[in-house]
């Protein structure tokens, strides 16, 4: 029972931490970032000050990492606890030398299961194509479920002071929209537009007559605060 237990905690820790990764991508964080600080949180460890500065910038991202910390802990427990048991079955007696010694051969078989099944689930869950089937219907049912709020702002990368390149989508609701990026007067908020990615198009250096329309993907470099306050 405890062996079952340990690898159906191990399973639901692969999934959570890929629902974490979700979850912060779809707050705006870009998906190879968001995955390493989605295992640095469930984990507690390589959760870097200034990476961590795209976590506890956003309420919702602070909740997002808070209840991976506790799943996380919770389910380190629970895994040394398990192994632990799983290695402490009675002793099984082999008839023929019952006389003179028994072996206790259980925690051994125990340990052989645990070594393959832990590497079974790794594998299954690093490889490319399960990984992209099992995110897609996650991604699908949180967003189905409004579990996480989606924003169309991605951080790209993060500099020194808060700065960083970031990629904006353009809704119909934009303060932007349908103005030319010399009337949106980005650069008064310390915005750069380095390039706008129009119909699969990446346009670089665009001129300040552009006209900015409807699902256009700015790519900006500038404050990460100001970004998100004047383009989210």
């Amino acid at each position: 029972m405890n062996l079952v237990l340990f690898i159906i905690v191990l399973i639901v820790s692969f999934i959570i931490v890929r629902i974490g990764a979700i979850a912060f991508q779809l707050t705006g964080l870009e998906w190879s970032l968001a995955k390493f600080q989605a295992l640095s949180c469930f984990t507690a460890t390589g959760f870097t000050t200034k990476e961590s500065e795209l976590i506890t910038a956003t309420p919702q991202r602070r909740r997002i990492a808070s209840i991976l910390i506790i799943l996380g802990h919770a389910g380190f427990v629970t895994m040394i606890a398990t192994f632990a048991n799983s290695l402490r079955p009675p002793v099984v007696k082999l008839p023929f030398l019952s006389d003179f010694l028994s072996f206790n051969l259980m925690p051994l078989i125990n340990l052989a299961i645990i070594v393959v099944a832990i590497y079974i689930i790794y594998k299954i869950f690093t490889n490319s194509r399960f990984a992209r089937k099992l995110t897609n219907v996650l991604r699908k049912r949180m967003v189905k479920r409004d579990i996480i709020k989606s924003v169309s702002f991605e951080e790209l990368t993060i500099a020194t002071g808060g700065y960083g390149v970031s990629k904006v989508t353009v809704s119909l609701g934009s303060v932007v929209l349908d103005k030319t990026l010399l009337d949106a007067q980005l650069r008064k908020y310390d915005i750069n537009i380095l390039a706008i990615v129009r119909n699969e198009e990446t346009i670089p250096n665009p001129s300040a007559d552009m006209r900015i329309i409807a699902d256009d993907e700015l790519v900006c470099f500038g404050k990460l605060e100001n970004i998100r306050k004047q383009l989210c």
